[in-house]
């Protein structure tokens, strides 16, 4: 019997895989699963079968991003559905292998996890990325990663905005986990970043290890940072970019933006502020991997979620 009257019933999460890789020069996670890949002992646990994956091993061998298109926005129902063999984009060859292996996604066989690691060149810290708000495992397991860490900081940001949908190669899984560690520059591998990824999945692990044999997890409240929009840089006619991100605005990710503060400043020396109605929490500032994607920052809303108490089936 339930010490929770209405607690959430979730199914076992017996297969799990860790994606390092999906783009090709974000070290931790490259290291890190080429390290598992040769020895798994580490992410092991009673009752999981734990699976780390290079998602781009073209990209990693580069040391790119990627080699035609971004993997990380790939898992669209067009991509995985496309015919062409060969002529598709590497990417999204790639992808629908990953959703052979690991789906098919939305389907009761897809994996019950899969951590997807990434790093930022934004000051962001570390970063877990929720794609549902409705994911009470997920956000028990985010607590309990949070718990375990303090008084170090592990901040939640909540992807659940409808016109930003990115296709993730995590989504394939039926509770998608993305992490994101910074800052660190591209190609680059630096060993607190390294080293804080690594205890995060440990403490990820050890709770889908708990749940599996039986714990039940209390309500919790956990604060997320919800996604609001993209802002780009300020460009001319051409598209050109005319502006850099504001001196008092960079490397401050999660900190409050409010009416009126410096934005941005033009290569003349003149400050853009921000316009927008009430406070934001801008995060990915100045991430180097944006530019392509005319995004300076993401904003942000602070919210608090109810997370049900969780038992297994």
């Amino acid at each position: 019997m339930s010490s929770y009257g209405n607690s959430v019933r979730v199914t076992e999460a017996r297969r799990v895989a860790i994606f390092g890789g999906t783009h090709g020069n974000e070290m931790s996670g490259v290291t890190l699963v080429n390290l598992w890949m040769k020895n798994s002992a580490e992410i092991q646990r009673k009752r999981v079968e734990t699976k780390p994956f290079i998602t781009n091993p073209k990209a990693v061998e580069k040391c790119t991003r990627y080699v035609d298109t971004d993997l990380n926005r790939a898992f669209t129902p067009e991509n995985l559905s496309a015919t062409g063999g060969d002529d598709l984009p590497y990417e999204v060859q790639r992808a629908q292998e990953i959703n052979k292996i690991f789906g098919p996604k939305g389907s009761p066989e897809a994996y019950d996890v899969i951590f997807d690691l990434h790093n930022t060149t934004s000051n962001m810290g570390c970063t877990l990325i929720l794609e549902s708000s409705k994911d009470h495992f997920n956000l028990q397991m985010m607590n309990y990663i949070k718990k375990a860490i303090a008084p170090a900081s592990c901040l939640v940001l909540l992807n659940e905005h409808p016109l930003l949908k990115y296709s993730t190669s995590r989504s394939v899984a039926k509770h998608p986990v993305g992490l994101e560690v910074g800052p660190q520059p591209q190609g680059v591998l630096r060993s607190n970043i390294f080293e804080a990824m690594r205890v995060i999945l440990k403490h990820a692990l050890d709770f889908i290890e708990l749940f599996n044999e039986g714990m039940e997890f209390p309500p919790c409240t956990v604060q997320v940072f919800r996604v609001l929009e993209r802002i780009d840089y300020p460009r001319d006619a051409n598209r050109n970019i005319i502006a850099m991100v504001h001196p008092n605005l960079q490397d401050c990710d999660w900190e409050p933006l409010n009416p009126g503060d410096p934005m941005f400043q033009t290569f003349d020396g003149k400050t853009i502020r921000y316009q927008g109605t009430g406070t934001v929490y801008p995060t990915f500032i100045n991430e180097a991997a944006y530019y392509e994607k005319q995004q300076a920052f993401t904003t942000t809303r602070r919210e608090a979620l109810v997370a049900s108490a969780i038992r297994k089936v």
